[in-house]
């Protein structure tokens, strides 16, 4: 049985974000656990047995801590005559991609199978996206040895994440590529950036909080942590590692100047990518519905990546892509935490030479 971890007892306080549909792979995590943070495998979107082959292909390359990410269940299915003008554009966006549209369904990705499955063979840590489950799911993971982290995006979220008994919370900003963590997807409400976040988070909670959004330097890390974070939690940065499974079209695209913006056109669930013409041109029919549109859009985002199309597959990326690095992971980690280090001395040094320079 692992032991429940404590994202502040990390060597290196860096978390690898779980990146579903490709980049997430156990060679990644294995990479990042060993170089002293969290190498974190990508559930989502993964079939059960799947994720069993997932975990024990990453613990045949680290024997060090490694989690999970779930996404927790979907409220429910929207009525089918709210996606319907959504699904007559993806339908033409198939076509000229010479195949058929996927068929808008509903289900929860595993869910009880999952749980089950990381009840019998757990990890250190399972972090949970989309929602907040029962408590009582929080209690069987922790007694089977998993420290529980939460994904939150506002203060009420922190709160009611701490009542029911997560052991941290992932504090998400709007500047974090792919999918907004929190519990409910709004229309109409604007997502906070990291550091405002994290210093509401951290006033309405005694848990240890993990910073997450947009942070790709050492001098972003050290900010966050300065801010009252134990960790932060890394995706795009990670993107262009050998060990990512990203698609090499989405790599040619890391680090150039292309903006990124929210778009539910291709899951049905608000989400920061890369600009593409298909997010542009459908954003405006894209109910909340996921994962409904996630499933009718799937074969179009196939079939795209096949073709080496870009502008009809969904390219996930923080806004501080143009940051992004190819280097090996580990590398990257000892790096990141390097320049963390001494961006935080180098706060530290200046803010005593300016108090002893007011005393004179």
């Amino acid at each position: 049985m692992p032991s429940p971890l404590d994202p502040a007892a990390l060597a290196a306080p860096i978390v690898l974000a779980p990146m579903a549909g490709g980049p997430s792979t156990p060679a990644l995590a294995a990479a990042v656990s060993d170089a002293g943070g969290l190498g974190t495998l990508a559930a989502g979107y993964r079939a059960p047995d799947a994720l069993a082959d997932d975990l024990a292909r990453t613990r045949e390359r680290t024997s060090r801590p490694i989690g999970v990410n779930l996404f927790a269940p979907p409220p429910p299915a929207v009525p089918a005559t709210r996606i319907a003008a959504h699904a007559a554009a993806v339908a033409r966006e198939a076509s000229a991609l010479g195949v058929a549209a996927g068929a808008p369904r509903h289900d929860d990705d595993g869910w009880n199978e999952k749980i089950a499955l990381l009840e019998r063979d757990p990890v250190a840590v399972v972090s949970v996206t989309f929602g907040l489950p029962a408590a009582e799911v929080l209690a069987r993971l922790r007694a089977a040895g998993s420290a529980v982290w939460v994904t939150v995006t506002s203060a009420e979220e922190a709160r009611a994440a701490a009542a029911a008994g997560a052991d941290a919370l992932i504090v998400q900003g709007a500047e974090a590529g792919g999918h907004q963590g929190g519990f409910v997807d709004e229309p109409g409400r604007e997502p906070l950036g990291v550091l405002a976040l994290l210093q509401l988070v951290r006033a309405a909670v005694e848990v240890p909080l993990i910073a997450a959004g947009g942070i790709a330097t050492g001098a972003g890390l050290a900010a966050v942590l300065a801010a009252g974070a134990a960790a932060a939690q890394l995706g795009t940065a990670f993107l262009g590692c050998p060990e990512a499974g990203t698609w090499a079209g989405h790599r040619a695209l890391l680090g150039g100047d292309r903006p990124t913006a929210f778009t539910r056109a291709f899951s049905g669930r608000r989400a920061r990518g890369l600009e593409t013409r298909f997010a542009r041109e459908h954003e405006d029919t894209a109910a909340v519905a996921y994962p409904q549109i996630h499933h009718l859009t799937a074969p179009v985002r196939a079939a795209a990546r096949a073709a080496g199309d870009a502008e009809r597959v969904s390219l996930w990326a923080g806004q501080a892509h143009p940051l992004a690095a190819s280097r090996p992971a580990a590398e990257l980690v000892a790096v990141l935490t390097a320049e963390a280090d001494a961006a935080l001395q180098a706060a530290i040094g200046c803010r005593a030479a300016t108090a002893v320079s007011d005393l004179r």
